[in-house]
């Protein structure tokens, strides 16, 4: 719970953009080929969550998809 309370707090958005650019970074620029580019498009996925407010990791969990519901249920318990 404290993992998904982190991860749908502002801190853990941006920790999410972050990671999404490095992985999208080093697939483009480190890795490179059809691996570097697979790599890129993984980076989108925590980057656009961070971006867009919604969290796979609380919903895989049982938490809402949208952050601002998932912060709603994790400050009701």
């Amino acid at each position: 719970m404290q993992f998904v309370k982190f991860m749908t707090s502002n801190a853990g958005r941006a920790v999410r953009v972050m990671l999404g650019l490095i992985i999208m970074s080093v697939g483009l620029f480190v890795v490179q080929g059809t691996v570097g580019t697979v790599m890129s498009i993984v980076g989108l996925v925590p980057l656009s969550g961070g971006v867009f407010d919604f969290c796979l990791i609380g919903f895989a969990l049982g938490y809402p998809l949208k952050g601002v519901e998932a912060r709603k249920k994790l400050a009701g318990k």
